[in-house]
């Protein structure tokens, strides 16, 4: 799947990935798992655009990330995502709090997807600031 073909002169509008899917998560020891669902079949393409392995894993570093999977749902309009090594320790071994995988979903929903400005006005996507 592909973003549809955007015509270089046709203005993007950067929208926060929030708008355009929710996700459920999960943890266990190292690896957390965060499932990104579509609200609609047609953001799937401008979500799977935006969130690579490699930009997964970028967004993540920072807490040790090592290794992104992506798992394409097509019937379900979503992407699941496994992350090696973000979890300090895990649940029990790990200082930190609210670390685990439910938090670190929004952090992956406020990741940017990037379209045309008219699809995401007529898809009520941008907010005041943005429109």
């Amino acid at each position: 799947m592909s973003c549809p073909r955007q015509s270089t002169a046709q203005p993007i509008a950067a929208v926060p990935l929030h708008r355009l899917a929710h996700a459920r998560s999960g943890d266990k020891g190292e690896r957390i798992n965060i499932a990104v669902f579509a609200y609609r079949p047609e953001f799937t393409p401008y979500i799977e655009a935006a969130l690579t392995e490699a930009s997964v894993q970028a967004l993540f570093e920072h807490r040790g990330a090592f290794r992104v999977t992506r798992y394409h749902l097509p019937k379900l309009d979503a992407f699941n995502f496994v992350i090696d090594g973000v979890l300090e320790g895990g649940v029990n071994g790990s200082l930190n709090l609210d670390g685990h995988g439910k938090s670190q979903s929004f952090r992956l929903l406020s990741a940017l997807a990037h379209v045309p400005y008219d699809f995401a006005l007529a898809h009520g996507l941008l907010d005041d600031k943005t429109a």
